[in-house]
């Protein structure tokens, strides 16, 4: 992950917000990732297993069962051709591309690709790919873009607008069974309830009270 976050700071490198949202349904792990965003950016698509593993910081031999995997899943293609009058091996991303489009044609009904613009209309600018990254994650995990956009809400009432202490509310709804807007609005009552019957119980005189007496 600690690689994947370097990828994201770095300005010499382009990634493209549909595969940074579609990777996951791919089957594409986070390693394989950083390998994938490395090809794309390369100037030659030569197969150099040695050189990936010089600039990315990994062996060889991870690099080597890497590539394989993301052949295997049919994402890349190592073909050979002759590239002047010498036979090379070369990498064709051209699967990634077809399994990308298919995996985002099936994504499109869905209502929540417009979360984001939602987050970004609220906080008066665009998302970092961390942050699309974060949200992404939280629709993973199955949390309602219902809930995403009521904790969304619930921070910008409450003055706040960064996403750890949305995950906050998220998390603290999570524990409590919190799943809809009836339920955060029972939440609600039940806090202004006890606040409520707490008040009473401080404001109570119970020195003077002579009942007893």
């Amino acid at each position: 992950m600690s690689q994947v976050i370097e990828l994201l700071k770095s300005m010499n490198y382009q990634i493209s917000k549909e595969l940074l949202f579609n990777y996951k349904k791919l089957n594409i792990t986070d390693s394989e990732f950083i390998v994938i965003i490395y090809l794309i950016n390369q100037s030659s698509n030569i197969y150099n297993p040695k050189q990936i593993s010089n600039d990315l910081g990994i062996e060889l031999n991870q690099v080597l069962e890497l590539i394989n995997s993301l052949c295997e899943k049919n994402i890349i293609k190592i073909e050979m051709k002759k590239i002047n009058n010498i036979r090379s091996e070369i990498i064709n991303l051209d699967y990634l591309y077809e399994k990308l489009a298919l995996s985002m044609q099936e994504v499109e009904p869905k209502k929540d690709t417009n979360i984001y613009s939602i987050f970004e209309s609220e906080f008066g600018r665009t998302l970092s790919p961390m942050e699309f990254e974060i949200i992404n994650g939280w629709v993973d995990s199955g949390t309602s873009e219902e809930l995403i956009i009521l904790a969304l809400k619930e921070a910008t009432y409450n003055g706040v607008s960064n996403l750890r202490y949305i995950d906050k509310i998220i998390y603290e709804w999570g524990k409590k069974g919190i799943k809809t807007r009836d339920d955060v609005e029972k939440d609600r009552k039940q806090f202004k309830n006890t606040n409520k019957k707490n008040k009473e119980l401080f404001d109570y005189d119970w020195l003077n009270d002579d009942r007893d007496n």
